[in-house]
């Protein structure tokens, strides 16, 4: 939900392409358009450290301040330098108090399987529609003591309130499972691996202790 850390006093830009993003990204801030509802885009500069601190999260609905007026946002998309990571460029679009979204939430996996098990995650995200201020961090998903042979699928997770499942309710989403036995040869053999290139360097640094 929107609150005072999501508070963000923005600028009308006045200037496009990608000579005036470059020269705002300079200053420390980060281009934006705000659309959706009917309404004409606004095209607008966020203070660059607030903004990237606040999309450390999925999800994110952010309460502008344009021109003295407050405005709700939901982030729709982030773009980043490929190669840096600078955040870009962000789409915003228009939400309102009570309205419901439609958002891909991250599953979250708690607790251990049973002995001698791993956890497959097939399904790392749940599209949910959710009130846009009431949007979820993650769903919850408890796999203590699960043993092998269990299949936990879309329908069988408890969702937070509010909430409502839009992808497949049949979709799998975790596995519990007995590691194959090629598995774990491959990991016997990238340990044995391990082990003889710790004792490498050690052999070859014998001869030049000795001619000290």
């Amino acid at each position: 939900m929107a609150d005072n850390e999501n508070h963000l006093v923005t600028e009308v830009r006045e200037n496009f392409g990608k000579g005036a993003a470059r020269r705002i990204r300079a200053t420390g801030k980060i281009p934006a358009v705000v659309y959706g509802h009917g309404t004409q885009p606004q095209h607008v500069t966020l203070p660059g450290h607030e903004v990237s601190l606040i999309l450390r999260k999925a999800n994110q609905v952010l309460e502008l301040d344009i021109q003295g007026k407050i405005q709700l946002a939901l982030v729709k998309d982030v773009q980043k330098d490929p190669v840096r990571q600078i955040i870009e460029h962000v789409d915003l679009i228009v939400v309102r108090k009570g309205e419901k979204v439609q958002v891909e939430v991250p599953v979250h996996v708690e607790g251990e399987s049973f002995s001698g098990t791993i956890i497959e995650l097939d399904t790392k995200t749940l599209l949910l529609e959710v009130e846009a201020t009431h949007i979820p961090e993650t769903v919850v998903v408890d796999v203590e003591g699960a043993e092998a042979g269990t299949h936990i699928l879309a329908k069988d997770i408890a969702l937070p309130t509010g909430a409502t499942l839009i992808s497949d309710p049949d979709a799998l989403v975790i596995a519990i499972v007995i590691p194959r036995a090629q598995d774990l040869g491959e990991t016997a053999e990238t340990e044995e691996a391990a082990a003889e290139a710790a004792e490498a360097p050690a052999a070859e640094e014998a001869p030049a202790a000795e001619a000290e």
